[in-house]
């Protein structure tokens, strides 16, 4: 690759394959990350700018009218998650889906997603899009990634999550989907981890935050969904993030930050739109999603501690399969375990 002043800059003459990949990439940060949705909007300012008044009052409006769909199912769009662009996106990394069973379409189910990495990059792409072809594997069944309810209070971007069928995480929006009275062949994608797992996101790591995490394993059993372990080897590779061990201080000021707000910050360092040396954007690496086998789960009205426990204890068992035995496949070393928390 070409350097100059120290920077390491795109090739201009690579092949097309690559160029489109890269404009993949490029295109879904302009339409997830907050600073892209501005270059969305900022064209109608510039071409009604006597009306910007009416405009934001009319998107206000509709806002209102409009805020409960993120908790009632949301209204993904699947001609947008088939966009060519999602697959160039796909390709970038790539990442890829390795499907290990079927779903069956009468059924509901809870992909419980590891690790979180730094933005779960692969959730967006193999379930929020079909950039990995998961609703050509899946016939029958309607993906819809889950994420923080404050996700749907930015403007513009709440309509793009939408439209990708993402929904809001909480209580409430998972057992209104997972509904077995009225939907099948429902699967939410719940990135369990969450923002503490963040923290950990290291290229080369495998520490899960899911010793304590339980509240899907009883949205299961309320709902009688089955409980789908998913893992996606290099999520964590495709950012860098600066050292942060426990009880150093940059760890107690993300943890007290996460504990306060409900988020994390890591001090990551991607890749630049025209270069390779520092910027946001994620690193080209492989990110390779491994869905198990359903565990089978009965409905009941009103959980049991024993039982949660017992089927908190199964679902990590068979995780911690999955990833023995895909592990070798995808890069990890033969001594490599996975580390939970």
């Amino acid at each position: 690759m070409p350097q100059l002043l120290g920077i390491e800059w795109i090739d201009i003459f690579s092949s097309v394959e690559r160029k489109i990949t890269y404009l993949g990439m490029v295109a879904h940060s302009i339409y997830t990350y907050p600073v892209g949705n501005m270059v969305l909007v900022a064209p109608l300012f510039w071409l009604f700018p006597f009306h910007w008044f009416f405009l934001i009052l009319l998107y206000t409006a509709w806002v209102y009218y409009d805020r409960d769909t993120p908790s009632k199912g949301g209204y993904g769009l699947d001609f947008i998650r088939k966009w060519r662009v999602n697959r160039w996106n796909a390709d970038y990394f790539p990442a890829r889906v390795h499907k290990t069973a079927d779903l069956d379409p009468e059924k509901n189910y809870i992909l419980a997603y590891h690790p979180h990495g730094i933005i779960s990059m692969g959730g967006w792409v193999n379930f929020a899009s079909n950039g990995s072809g998961v609703m050509d594997m899946y016939p029958g069944i309607t993906f819809n990634l889950c994420t923080l309810g404050l996700n749907f209070k930015i403007p513009i971007r709440r309509e793009i999550l939408l439209l990708f069928g993402c929904i809001d995480c909480s209580k409430e929006s998972i057992e209104y989907v997972l509904c077995p009275k009225t939907n099948k062949g429902r699967a939410i994608v719940l990135v369990v981890g969450g923002a503490a797992e963040s923290l950990d996101a290291h290229p080369g790591k495998h520490e899960l935050t899911l010793l304590s995490r339980k509240g899907f394993i009883r949205e299961a059993l309320l709902t009688g969904a089955q409980l789908v372990p998913v893992y996606s080897f290099g999520e964590n590779d495709v950012f860098e993030q600066a050292a942060n061990p426990p009880g150093s201080r940059l760890r107690k000021w993300q943890d007290t930050l996460r504990k306060s707000m409900g988020m994390s910050l890591p001090i990551v360092k991607g890749r630049g739109y025209l270069q390779y040396s520092f910027g946001f954007l994620p690193l080209r690496r492989p990110i390779n999603t491994v869905i198990g086998a359903p565990i089978h789960v009965e409905k009941m009205e009103n959980p049991t501690k024993e039982r949660i426990d017992e089927l908190h204890e199964e679902y990590v068992k068979k995780l911690t399969e999955l990833f023995e035995k895909y592990k070798g496949q995808f890069g990890v070393k033969k001594d490599v375990k996975l580390v939970l928390k």
